[in-house]
């Protein structure tokens, strides 16, 4: 096993990582900004190398100053979190050229599902079920016009390189596509400097269901189950659940098992999010994310299995160790994404913390790097923490988490606590009984 690891990332998920390391005995290199010198991770860590100014560009997406720390400190591998430099595969390469071990898939694979068209060409050679849409990137006005008809209306463009719903735009007839198109192009070439796009059939109220896979370099693969991630402002989740409100276990054994042949016969290795919209029994492939989910902990709590602690074993060439037989799921979880934001207008309310308490109790995990006197900064992703409950059924689930949001003390500024009071309240969600266009729904009208 590895002696030392560096991680290439800051926040929760660099203090989530660090954790694992621990507990494993290994020891941790924290690389962080000027603004976060007096982190959590780093002030936790054996070691810690500042790569840089508080702009991430010049210093979480700086790949040779993390290669350079990675040398100077001689760590064995690399943990890069989400997010970042997670899923460049030209950054996965450059660790692999200077013989430090990548933790996470191989560059192939994350550059394969890194661009949503070749993504979705693999998928369908994989047998992944697929959304009706488009064979590649439409290139021309005349294309998406015919394309448009042969799909039928609705019709959804999207950025081939995107994500965060930029360069996403609905079409409703032959009238408007041309112009939805060119803004989708537009707002792409924009947004991640490249304007290809891609068409498929726009579903009218899926759910959004991914599947968490792990796989090893002996080409054993097992899945985790599902987490339900519908709830979600601006194509960004907010709230995610395992398991789904909407599937049984015979659903989940369907969509499980093509998950894991599509993983197989691609070769995968190490862990991996297949993402679906499911709707009307249905279910289809919209991306697969090369790397740990911001929502893992629900998987965890379900399933009692340690996913960071699983990336570092399978990267060290470990097999699983367990068939899909013995993966058992216990329970209930839910996961609420704490934000540093206004809970009204979600405008960003970075700062500094003048109280932090977080709840506890059986079944309550809190993930998060802050602390009383800690600053926020403005430079970053506004999450701040992860409530994370389980309970033995979803009704025990939902109580627990009512009683931990009324514990969750964040003062000095504003967070997103007191939407999630709400959402733990509403009926709807309460019957689980929502969509992917449900949150944006509810948000007119509180």
């Amino acid at each position: 096993m590895f002696e030392k690891v560096l991680i290439a990332n800051r926040g929760e998920i660099a203090l989530r990582i660090h954790r694992a390391c621990r507990e494993m005995g290994i020891k941790t290199v924290a690389v962080h900004s000027t603004a976060d010198a007096n982190a959590m991770h780093v002030r936790l860590a054996d070691e810690a190398v500042c790569i840089g100014p508080p702009s991430a560009k010049d210093s979480y997406l700086n790949k040779a100053a993390i290669i350079s720390a990675a040398t100077i400190t001689g760590s064995d591998a690399i943990h890069p979190g989400y997010g970042f430099l997670s899923e460049n595969a030209d950054f996965a390469e450059m660790v692999e050229d200077h013989g430090i071990v990548w933790i996470g898939p191989e560059p192939k694979h994350i550059r394969m599902m890194g661009d949503k068209v070749t993504a979705k060409i693999a998928a369908l050679n994989a047998g992944l079920p697929c959304v009706p849409g488009s064979p590649g990137a439409v290139e021309t006005a005349e294309e998406a016009l015919r394309l448009g008809g042969e799909i039928g209306y609705p019709v959804l463009i999207k950025a081939s390189a995107g994500g965060g719903g930029r360069g996403m735009k609905v079409a409703t007839s032959d009238a408007d596509i041309v112009e939805q198109w060119r803004m989708a192009r537009q707002e792409a070439l924009s947004a991640f400097g490249n304007a290809e796009v891609y068409m498929e059939k726009y579903l009218g109220n899926p759910r959004h269901i991914e599947i968490q896979i792990l796989a090893d370099s002996h080409g054993n693969v097992v899945h985790l189950g599902e987490r339900d991630c519908s709830l979600q402002r601006r194509h960004q989740k907010v709230l995610e659940e395992a398991p789904s409100p909407a599937l049984n276990a015979i659903e989940r054994a369907r969509i499980g098992e093509i998950a894991c042949t599509a993983m197989q016969k691609i070769g995968y290795r190490n862990a991996g999010t297949i993402e679906f919209l499911y709707e009307n029994g249905e279910f289809f492939f919209i991306e697969m994310n090369t790397r740990l989910q911001v929502e893992h902990p629900v998987t965890e709590m379900i399933t009692g299995l340690d996913l960071v602690r699983e990336q570092l074993r399978i990267a060290d060439g470990a097999p699983l160790g367990y068939t899909q037989d013995e993966v058992g799921f216990y329970g209930h979880a839910i996961e609420c994404r704490i934000n540093a934001e206004d809970p009204a207008t979600f405008r960003p309310c970075p700062g500094k913390v003048t109280e932090y308490h977080p709840p506890g109790g059986l079944g309550v995990r809190v993930d998060s790097g802050l602390y009383a006197g800690a600053t926020v900064p403005p430079h970053y992703d506004s999450m701040i923490a992860k409530l994370i409950v389980h309970g033995t059924s979803r009704n025990e689930c939902l109580m627990r988490l009512r009683r931990a949001l009324g514990e969750f003390v964040v003062g000095g500024i504003e967070t997103t606590i007191p939407l999630h009071v709400q959402l733990v309240n509403n009926a709807d969600f309460q019957n689980g009984d929502y969509d992917i266009r449900w949150l944006e729904e509810f948000l007119k009208t509180v």
